[in-house]
């Protein structure tokens, strides 16, 4: 849905932002919900997904640094994308999968270096299971429907919500 226009990506210039809005999809194993890469930052989307029924939300993304920056942002960077992950499932009382790609691309010069770190938190936002940063693996986490159950009857953060208030989030900016 949300298309970055960040320096060494480049993806507004080959990928259409998406039009079919924010689904949850029915498996064998759960109700799940996919938001895509830049996706991940909008609260709104996680919502939205959540309130379709989604018990999982994936989150398949190719996030790193540019090289210039890691040193003096990069800790705080990959600290705010666990945060963001990690209060989609504490505000939507789900599990979170928080996929991200390990290594390099792009010239020596000005590669962009991606840092792993892919995890499942759960819907209180621990974290169940967590990758490495340097080397492609496979999480198999057991998602427990009973914990949201559980989450969400005693932070009913989704019952409490003052949907009369919200109308003003279909605008940009307010005055």
């Amino acid at each position: 849905m949300h298309i970055p226009d960040d320096p060494l990506f480049l993806e507004k210039f080959y990928f259409t932002p998406g039009d079919l809005g924010f689904q949850a999809f029915e498996t064998k194993y759960a109700r799940v919900g996919v938001l895509v890469c830049w996706d991940q930052w909008y609260p709104e989307g996680a919502r939205l997904t959540s309130l379709q029924g989604a018990n999982v939300l994936f989150y398949p993304t190719a996030i790193g640094w540019h090289p210039a920056e890691k040193a003096q942002y990069g800790a705080a960077q990959l600290d705010a994308w666990r945060t963001i992950q990690r209060g989609h499932a504490i505000a939507n009382g789900v599990y979170v999968a928080a996929v991200n790609r390990t290594g390099f691309e792009g010239p020596a010069d000005r590669c962009l270096e991606f840092w792993g770190s892919s995890f499942v938190a759960d819907p209180f936002g621990r974290l169940v299971a967590e990758a490495s940063t340097d080397k492609d693996e496979v999480l198999v986490v057991e998602c427990d429907p009973k914990v949201i159950d559980e989450t969400r009857k005693n932070w009913p953060f989704l019952r409490d919500r003052r949907i009369d208030a919200y109308g003003s989030l279909t605008e940009r900016w307010l005055a």
